[in-house]
């Protein structure tokens, strides 16, 4: 490594990689950024305090940034994080799951439920939508001939206090 003399000050020259994302943030090596592979620990709570999911008692997450695994508002909480830091974040509800929306609340008919279902207020029930795919809904609302059912996310329209823990970063 050259040294260069400036003014009787030794000086190295910087070997410090920087790299560019998309968004135009300069991020080191050592930071999370798109498409680096990231090993972390995480915890989504409400603001009650209420932990809705953790993987801190279980084994770490693993995947590449930018991969679509998490959600865009909880990956842009970790982006510039290095191995070993830990960040609480509080996601609001538009980048989290998003708000309520009114259209993904249907009223069915009571005899599209089994006679022996037990109905009641809070029961989520796994719906098979036309493509095949599991959707679950949440019953709101019954009597004796409708029920309404939500297919909201159940934390749409919360705020999330996102707790993560980085372990690795590879390229």
């Amino acid at each position: 490594m050259e040294k260069i003399l400036l003014n009787d000050i030794t000086l190295a020259p910087l070997e410090e990689k920087i790299t560019e994302t998309v968004s135009g943030t300069l991020y080191s090596p050592e930071q999370l950024a798109p498409g680096r592979e990231v090993s972390l620990y995480f915890e989504l709570s409400l603001s009650d305090g209420e932990i809705v999911d953790s993987n801190f008692d279980r084994q770490p997450a693993n995947f590449t940034v930018g991969d679509g695994n998490i959600l865009p508002g909880f990956e842009q909480a970790i982006y510039g994080l290095s191995a070993g830091e830990e960040s609480t974040v509080k996601v609001p509800a538009e980048r989290a799951f998003g708000h309520q929306n009114p259209d993904n609340l249907h009223r069915l008919p009571r005899t599209s439920f089994p006679t022996d279902l037990a109905m009641e207020q809070g029961l989520m029930i796994n719906f098979t939508d036309s493509a095949g795919n599991d959707q679950p809904g949440v019953i709101k609302d019954f009597d004796v001939n409708r029920v309404t059912v939500d297919f909201n996310h159940p934390l749409a329209g919360r705020d999330i206090l996102f707790r993560v823990k980085i372990l690795t970063i590879a390229d």
